[in-house]
């Protein structure tokens, strides 16, 4: 019960973010094309009463507008921005359309993501209530795991993958491990700090992936080729990209980023669309590689 009412809440954030605005008429006319209505109208005090609960869970207001009495979103453009609640919504909704349409489940392909379903919870949990978790991790750089806590300060999706973020009693230090790496964790009694100050989107700022790296903040030049000009403008890179020059067949995008190993697995994904231009020495590490697969293949 308590899962169909909150898939209910996602419906109707969706619906009027969709339309922009409808009067409670129309959302019942929507409303009983559904599986969720079962044949019959919501009531007047349902719709407030998801309305309320709407705003608790994910802090959106659907206010009305007293001349039209149509219902709309309060800050509706913050939907379509990177935010977590952005996230949360998409997610559902997606979930929501699968279960409504079950008989296109065979006809809809996702990515899995694993290493979520274990720990994610629990973690989020120790995060909320201000705990260390003890985890035992292997490190694919190791050949036994080690057992440990972690002051847990933030989660990141990446590539299919959940990370943590946090400070490592092991290292002494903020590390990141992965959650398809853990092979057993628990939520432990003792205290976790979080960092007066500490932004966790200013960790990854100058950083493509879930790599952190030490070296410096440099401007990275990209020469962008054919088709795939289209698709950087569309999904940038990173959110310090500038197009700075826009040329016959090609565009030059500007980037601060530091050189990492993901970045360079990243611009290698690309082939001969993607040429960098600058710094030299991530030119000349892209080089290196490229000579060195080369000569695997020559033989």
């Amino acid at each position: 019960m308590a899962k169909n009412l909150f898939n209910r809440y996602i419906w109707l954030v969706d619906t009027i973010y969709r339309n922009g605005r409808l009067s409670f008429k129309e959302i019942n006319e929507k409303w009983m094309r559904t599986d969720f209505s079962e044949g019959k109208p919501i009531p007047l005090r349902t719709f407030h009463n998801h309305r309320e609960a709407i705003q608790d869970l994910f802090d959106i207001n659907i206010e009305c507008n007293k001349s039209t009495n149509e219902y709309y979103i309060e800050d509706a453009d913050q939907l379509s921005k990177g935010t977590l609640r952005n996230w949360l919504l998409n997610t559902f909704t997606v979930n929501n359309l699968i279960n409504e349409k079950y008989k296109l489940q065979n006809r809809i392909i996702l990515e899995n993501v694993p290493s979520g379903q274990k720990y994610l919870t629990s973690i989020l949990e120790a995060m909320h209530d201000g705990k260390k978790i003890a985890v035992t991790y292997q490190s694919f750089i190791k050949n036994e795991p080690d057992t440990f806590d972690i002051e847990p300060y933030f989660v990141k999706l990446f590539k299919q993958r959940w990370y943590i973020i946090g400070f490592s009693t092991l290292h002494k230090m903020i590390r990141i491990y992965a959650l398809d790496r853990i092979q057993t964790l628990q939520i432990t009694d003792r205290p976790s700090l979080f960092p007066q100050n500490f932004l966790p989107e200013d960790y990854f700022q100058a950083c493509f992936g879930i790599i952190h790296g030490e070296g410096p903040t440099e401007t990275v030049l990209l020469k962008v080729k054919d088709n795939q000009i289209k698709y950087f403008r569309e999904l940038p890179l990173h959110l310090s990209q500038k197009e700075t020059t826009k040329g016959v067949n090609y565009s030059i995008f500007q980037y601060r980023l530091k050189i990492t190993f993901d970045l360079v697995q990243e611009i290698l994904s690309y082939g001969p669309a993607v040429e960098v231009l600058a710094p030299e020495s991530l030119r000349k590490k892209i080089m290196d590689i490229l000579s060195e697969t080369s000569k695997i293949y020559e033989k």
